[in-house]
């Protein structure tokens, strides 16, 4: 009884090992209680709304980190039900220092660091934000997300090679503008690092307007890099479109052929 218990349990907070009701439901209220603690963090930085609700976001936020941390502590209690953490005490560590609990931990850590240390630092309002990891924890479990995450791996090496690509650029570009730009403008250009955040706005064609070239060559540099941020941002773009192509035919490959009238499998001769 014992045993199966804690097996349901897990399976219950693990819905990748199981497809019942119970599962989605309580999958889709931490996403929302998730979702809703975030909304709050950012809420609270209008003063307008917080003065007239401190009370319900203190309350909120109370209840929010007790319902993560009972969950948290059943995480950790029915692991031992995975073969991986079958060890009552060495199993369940090694499971505290997974990913899945980490996660978890860091969505209470900041509420418990100001209860017992006394901290009311802004950077722990900011570090409440993390609990917007456990989501992507969550929806990893998606066949939605699975698929992004295969193209991503499938892909890895050239998205690593128009990353490598694009840095490159960034570094040449910037020395290039620096040694154009400099004489004319000592105060805006003042070094090669400082001139990263034109060839950032300038590549990414975003263009703030802070920092422009007045000289002939730097004008001419700039109209080059803008025409070689259009094509070298759709450079990703493309690889994680032909990505998401070939992952879908071999997804329908897979997927047996039905009848369209009756719905039955059907088998080549």
């Amino acid at each position: 009884m014992y045993q199966s218990t804690k097996r349901k349990v897990y399976v219950l907070l693990h819905p990748a090992l199981g497809n019942t009701l119970a599962d989605r439901l309580l999958n889709l209220f931490i996403i929302v209680l998730i979702l809703s603690n975030v909304l709050a963090v950012m809420l609270e930085t209008v003063p307008s709304i917080y003065v007239s609700h401190h009370l319900f976001f203190h309350y909120f936020d109370m209840v929010s980190v007790v319902i993560f941390t009972v969950e948290y502590g059943l995480r950790i209690w029915s692991a031992t039900a995975d073969p991986r953490y079958k060890h009552s005490f060495y199993g369940r560590l090694r499971f505290m220092g997974t990913n899945e609990a980490l996660i978890n931990l860091l969505a209470i850590l900041p509420f418990y660091i100001h209860l017992f240390i006394g901290l009311d630092l802004r950077a722990l309002q900011i570090l409440r934000l993390l609990r917007l990891l456990r989501v992507f924890h969550l929806t990893s479990y998606m066949k939605a997300s699975r698929l992004i995450i295969t193209v991503f791996r499938s892909r890895k090496n050239e998205l690593l090679l128009s990353l490598a690509l694009t840095l490159f650029l960034l570094i040449i570009s910037s020395c290039l503008m620096f040694y154009f730009e400099h004489p004319a403008q000592p105060n805006k250009f003042t070094s090669i690092p400082h001139t990263f955040w034109w060839s950032i706005i300038t590549l990414t064609t975003v263009g703030y307007g802070d920092l422009i070239p007045i000289t002939i060559p730097g004008r001419i540099l700039t109209g080059i890099i803008l025409l070689i941020g259009v094509a070298l941002f759709a450079l990703p773009a493309g690889i994680i479109t032909s990505g998401f192509l070939e992952e879908s035919r071999k997804t329908k490959k897979q997927l047996p052929a039905r009848c369209p009238h009756c719905g039955e499998e059907l088998v080549e001769q």
